[in-house]
């Protein structure tokens, strides 16, 4: 059982990969689960100071304590940053004292320098429980992001992504106690610890009561936007392909208007792909947006979500659109189908034509386009609270 704080249970969390200016989804986790658990349990995250940062700005509980690198120099050198975060968790691993028996530690991500302190003080202080998190594989090297037969397959990105993880799994198969995984088919890969009942499915989430406040105090906003997209402008995600299909939109609706939410690597290419299609009047980059006023005002102000995801293991991204009575269109992913059973209309990976021709029906219909909505509505209020999610995780891992 669960011991509380008074007992002085406690949870080391190890999140120094946290990089950028924007949260992920593996990022998005660890802080809500914090956030929660630490209303009962004593919590220390170490992490970088683009973590911190991003700590702050969620307004984690003063209640946790926060132990931060001095990186903040390295930031702009990304291969340096990245070595000195894996030798300082390596330092960690090698240097913590855990002055309790019953420790859990926290891995936030299969990155070396989230992994390694955790598989490290596993080793030193055996009876401490390791959870890891690993919440996508990377695909083949050979194949790279290949999905919907695509010309552009990133082998080089697939294959550094494919790269890292090489040494975790086998660390994690062998002494993690139990895997944070975001779908069914994951499970399938740490088959030991599934086969003990050790592999936990941690569906995302989105924060209700926040976007429930918002829309009480802005009950009715005027459509702007025909879609919107959010998510990391990375090959997995989709963006080049979703300037594509809005060149098929435009040119059938020409006034048609996207919103696009996020950054990442890509960005100049969307950019490019923008101009290149005379697109300017058509598609809007945000940037990244955190939680708040300013991107739920354009989620209220639009009037379908695209996730145009190619390559994914689930992902939190248009759920939170859905949570504003958005429809959604997407690929026909494996992992949607437990992520997105509802409210998501999908088409077969990689095909453009159909992709455009779905959002074109959901602009025209307004029947379908409420029906689908309602869906998604109920899909999010059932099964998408952080409350319940972070209270489900850590009772499997208390039985």
């Amino acid at each position: 059982m669960l011991m509380n704080k008074q007992n002085k249970w406690s949870f080391l969390f190890f999140a120094l990969g946290v990089a950028g200016e924007g949260i992920s989804g593996g990022d998005r986790i660890f802080i809500e689960f914090a956030r929660r658990w630490s209303t009962k349990h004593r919590i220390k995250i170490f992490t970088s100071s683009e973590g911190t940062r991003l700590c702050q700005t969620q307004e984690i509980p003063q209640s946790i304590v926060l132990s931060s690198l001095n990186n903040s120099q390295l930031e702009s050198f990304f291969v340096l940053n990245w070595l000195y975060k894996v030798i300082a968790g390596i330092v960690l691993g090698l240097t913590l004292s855990l002055s309790q028996k019953e420790t859990y530690l926290y891995s936030a991500s299969e990155f070396w320098m989230d992994s390694l302190p955790a598989f490290i003080l596993k080793l030193r202080f055996p009876k401490a429980e390791w959870i890891a998190a690993w919440y996508q594989t990377a695909p083949n090297p050979l194949k790279g992001y290949t999905e919907g037969g695509r010309q552009e397959v990133y082998r080089f990105a697939s294959l550094l992504y494919w790269f890292v993880q090489l040494p975790i799994k086998p660390l994690i198969s062998k002494f993690a106690d139990y895997v944070l995984v975001n779908n069914e088919e994951e499970k399938k890969r740490f088959f030991r610890l599934d086969r003990l009942g050790r592999v936990l499915v941690v569906l995302g989430a989105v924060d209700l009561e926040k976007i429930r406040r918002w829309k009480k105090i802005k009950a009715k906003t005027q459509k702007v936007f025909d879609a919107v997209f959010q998510g990391r402008f990375h090959p997995q995600k989709g963006v080049t392909e979703l300037i594509e299909v809005w060149k098929k939109v435009v040119d059938k609706k020409p006034e048609a208007k996207l919103a696009m939410i996020g950054d990442g690597p890509l960005m100049e290419k969307v950019k490019a792909l923008i101009y290149k299609y005379k697109l300017e009047e058509n598609i809007e980059l945000f940037g990244y947006l955190f939680d708040g006023p300013e991107k739920y005002k354009i989620f209220s102000q639009s009037k379908i979500a695209v996730h145009p995801s190619l390559y994914d293991s689930g992902g939190m991204a248009a759920a939170e659109a859905m949570a504003f009575g958005l429809p959604a269109v997407g690929f026909n992913l494996k992992a949607f189908k437990s992520y997105y059973p509802k409210g998501m209309d999908k088409v077969e990976i990689g095909d453009l034509d159909a992709f455009a021709g779905k959002i074109l029906q959901l602009l025209r219909d307004n029947h379908l386009r409420d029906r689908v909505a309602r869906e998604a509505m109920e899909m999010i209020k059932d099964n998408w609270s952080w409350e319940i999610r972070a209270r489900e995780t850590l009772s499997q891992i208390d039985s």
